[in-house]
């Protein structure tokens, strides 16, 4: 490969848990065994790290160990990659590997909080290690795809609660099929619900999904009655995970002003 083309490659991308300051970081844990035992670098060798506050930093590797590397601190850049709002995701937790998935595509899509939701009809209960589990697979996601700041996981939280602790955000919108249950809502695609709602980069937006049996008429009545607006996704009933990012890229798509 030319050396000109050998270096436009991406740079590998670390994470630290400590927030860095200084002129120096030690990375260790799993980004040290990644980075030393996985990728096999060297002294000398560049990376970009990232501590999930914003910005990042171009820094050279000095020193590696069997569990921990040193790294030089080179130049900062406050590369902001963040919607122009913030976008927040109400929903119970998929199932198994679908939890991942879940969570990967909200970070790469630029979700700025994720809420697992507890319903009626909800079946995966958050276990005692789905917070680490979660956070992990946050990690990775914006190694991946170039976010700075973190997605934030937040406690579980039950759906009537969801509903109060939101009443003074003005766009809301929660996903429900058109014919089901509807206790009193006239759910609409989700354009002619927010078409000539401006926002401003203050402003946010939540999105709720319900389970896989869906929302029960009363937890839609609480939500009507709250203000939120009912959107209809169309004529398949479609999963948790999948109708998440879809309110998410219209979300996006609408409030941006271009495609995702």
């Amino acid at each position: 490969m030319p050396f000109a083309q050998f270096a436009m490659q991406p740079l590998d991308r670390y994470f630290s848990e400590q927030p860095i300051s200084g002129e120096t970081v030690r990375l260790s844990g799993v980004e040290a065994h990644h980075l030393i035992h996985v990728m096999r670098a060297k002294p000398g060798e560049k990376v970009i790290l990232f501590d999930g506050r914003g910005g990042e930093w171009l820094a050279e590797i000095r020193r590696i160990a069997r569990t921990q590397a040193e790294l030089a601190l080179l130049s900062y850049d406050a590369i902001d990659r963040e919607n122009p709002f913030t976008i927040t995701i109400a929903t119970p937790l998929p199932k198994g590997d679908r939890q991942r998935w879940l969570v990967e595509k909200a970070v790469e899509l630029g979700v700025a909080q994720l809420v697992p939701l507890r319903t009626a009809r909800s079946v995966a209960q958050p276990g005692d290690s789905a917070p680490a589990k979660l956070a992990r697979y946050v990690i990775e996601a914006s190694k991946q795809c170039g976010r700075n700041r973190l997605m934030q996981i937040a406690p579980p939280v039950s759906w009537p609660e969801f509903v109060r602790q939101t009443q003074g955000i003005s766009r809301r919108f929660v996903a429900h099929p058109a014919g089901r249950d509807n206790a009193g809502a006239q759910p609409k695609d989700f354009r002619s619900l927010a078409e000539g709602v401006p926002l401003s980069p203050t402003d946010a937006v939540v999105v709720a999904i319900g389970p896989e049996g869906g929302f029960t008429p009363d937890e839609i009545a609480l939500a009507v009655a709250a203000g939120w607006a009912v959107v209809d996704l169309g004529p398949r009933i479609l999963r948790v995970e999948t109708a998440a990012l879809v309110m998410v890229v219209l979300a996006v798509d609408h409030f941006c002003g271009h495609r995702t």
